[in-house]
């Protein structure tokens, strides 16, 4: 069998080079009517999801199948993210990802179980070999669930190439039934240039549209001059959900000339990032809404966008007349289009002089900067902004005051706060947190100390100071009291939280031999199960200590019996 896998991936691979979409290959992972909530590659926040989230009817526990046969190449258990993710390698180059798993099957739990209890620990990443843990195609491979980040009971699943990027499943021919037509919520026009303006506003301008009997939506008539660009707000829906989706495909005309193509069919990881340059970040951070612009900026690499003429960008010229549309489809073909009729109308006007602020920094983009002050320092990397921008940089007291949250980074910076001046054991339980929108509350941001620096790393402007948690993490027992028998307990139960910088780790034992007990950081549980059968003794002694994020630690002990 392990030698027939072998030669198969090579003449599978071969055949297979020139389909690069096989239709026949991948099976459904679920063995029900495939509903979905969320599309491949729509925007989530700060990335293109990955993969299809599919419906498994409110409920954890469905079988979840191999799409086709191959190996268990990864194996991956974390707290947040995919929470239990399988991914499997097959014979034609494509990899399948299964994740939010409740558990994995039988032959797979037992090979993870075993190197959880050997490294002694709950999150892990494995990578079998090609013979460890193979698989055939409509074998049951795990449990459908709930864990890492999953909002809710479903499957993620995903279909990656060789180079390891998603690809929008649909591709391969999983059948999802979908004959309802994307929906544009808003339109907005961008003035780009010095000169340029729409409707007479010189930066972002909302454009009314309507729909039109036939199904199609139109814009009021706007005037504009110089270069603009356009923006919309669009969801698609599947027949069986009413989940919000998003769109697959993307097309801007201008006058009968193509302009741009977003095409969400692939993309990398590395790219993923990019969605925050993609659309306009400053109106998602205030309303929660993304506006997809349709015109590439500088420094934006997404290889979803293609460009036909001038990046997307139109120019008016005055006295013109011009037909702008947008043409919106979702897998299955369905399609919305939205014209926008312009008038070319040149005004003059003078830009608003803004008073100038003492505390404005210049950042230019590819130059790195360190901002200090107070015994606080930024450390700005070069092309952590995507563009040259003037932020606000100020400290007062402990608080670094650092522009507002609303301009998407590439990359993270560092923020250093001096602590000499503290003493005694406050010292130690003192972090770096990112202040709230309304100043009500403390983020905890990763902390590191160096000496009397502590130093954290942050993709976010905005307000920064420092923390102190001087609270131990919390523990209580769910399901069994001290000295009491839980003979009929399957599983071991207890609650654990961190209100201030959150749980960093725990540790358990059971008459000083380390136990799994699995984190469910959405209930704030770890569960253990006596299946795994380490207990042997009648009277057993449990402990457990938990730590958290500033190194506070409880220690939780008692006696149970057990025959």
């Amino acid at each position: 069998m392990k030698v027939f896998i072998c030669l198969l991936f090579f003449i599978v691979s071969f055949c297979n080079a020139q389909t690069p979409y096989p239709q026949n290959y991948f099976k459904s992972p679920l063995d029900i009517t495939l509903v979905v909530s969320g599309t491949f590659a729509e925007l989530r926040s700060n990335h293109f999801h990955s993969g299809l989230d599919l419906k498994t009817k409110g409920k954890e526990g469905l079988n979840a199948y191999a799409a086709a046969e191959g190996y268990v190449s990864r194996i991956k258990i974390s707290r947040y993210g995919y929470g239990k993710a399988l991914y499997i390698t097959h014979p034609n180059g494509y990899t399948t990802v299964y994740a939010h798993l409740q558990k994995f099957s039988k032959s797979i739990e037992a090979y993870v179980k075993k190197q959880q209890y050997k490294k002694e620990t709950f999150e892990l990443e494995l990578f079998p070999n090609i013979e460890a843990l193979t698989v055939s195609a409509n074998d049951t491979i795990g449990f459908t669930g709930n864990t890492g980040g999953s909002g809710g009971p479903h499957l993620h699943f995903e279909i990656r190439d060789k180079q390891e990027r998603p690809m929008n499943p649909m591709l391969f021919g999983l059948d999802i039934k979908d004959t309802t037509k994307p929906v544009v919520y808003e339109l907005f026009g961008y003035p780009l240039s010095k000169e340029s303006h729409i409707t007479g506003e010189s930066s972002r301008v909302k454009i009314r549209i309507k729909k039109l009997p036939n199904g199609q939506y139109k814009s009021e008539q706007i005037t504009a001059f110089g270069t603009i660009g356009f923006g919309i707000i669009s969801t698609d829906r599947q027949d069986l959900a009413s989940n919000k989706n998003g769109v697959s495909f993307i097309k801007t005309i201008f006058n009968g000339t193509k302009s741009l193509d977003v095409d969400f069919k692939r993309f990398s990881f590395d790219e993923t990032k990019h969605i925050n340059r993609y659309i306009d970040y400053k109106y998602f951070v205030e309303t929660k809404k993304r506006i997809q612009k349709l015109f590439i900026e500088s420094n934006n690499p997404l290889t979803l966008l293609k460009d036909h003429s001038e990046k997307g960008v139109v120019t008016i010229k005055d006295t013109t007349n011009y037909i702008y549309k947008v043409i919106v489809s979702d897998f299955m073909g369905n399609k919305s289009e939205l014209s926008v009729p312009i008038v070319g109308l040149k005004k003059e006007f003078s830009e608003p002089t803004l008073p100038k602020k003492n505390t404005l920094q210049q950042i230019v983009a590819s130059e790195e900067i360190i901002l200090e002050k107070n015994g606080v320092s930024v450390q700005i990397y070069r092309n952590t902004f995507y563009e040259d921008v003037s932020i606000d940089f100020e400290v007062i007291n402990d608080t670094l005051k650092l522009y507002k949250p609303i301009i998407p980074l590439q990359k993270s910076m560092s923020i250093n706060f001096d602590i000499s001046q503290y003493k005694g054991p406050d010292k130690d339980q003192l972090f770096i947190g990112r202040v709230s929108d309304f100043g009500n509350k403390l983020y905890y941001t990763s902390t590191k100390k160096r000496g009397d620096t502590l130093i954290a790393r942050s993709k976010y402007l905005g307000n920064y100071t420092l923390g102190i948690d001087d609270e131990n993490p919390k523990i209580k027992a769910i399901n069994f009291k001290n000295e009491s028998w839980i003979s009929n307990h399957r599983y071991l139960k207890l609650k654990i939280s961190d209100e201030i910088s959150g749980i960093k780790n725990y540790r358990a034992t059971i008459n000083g031999q380390w136990i799994l007990m699995e984190y469910d950081t959405k209930k704030q549980t770890l569960t253990y199960d006596f299946n795994d059968k380490i207990i042997t003794a009648t009277e057993n002694n449990f402990k457990i200590i938990v730590t958290d994020n500033v190194g506070n630690s409880s220690t939780f002990e008692t006696t149970f019996y057990r025959k």
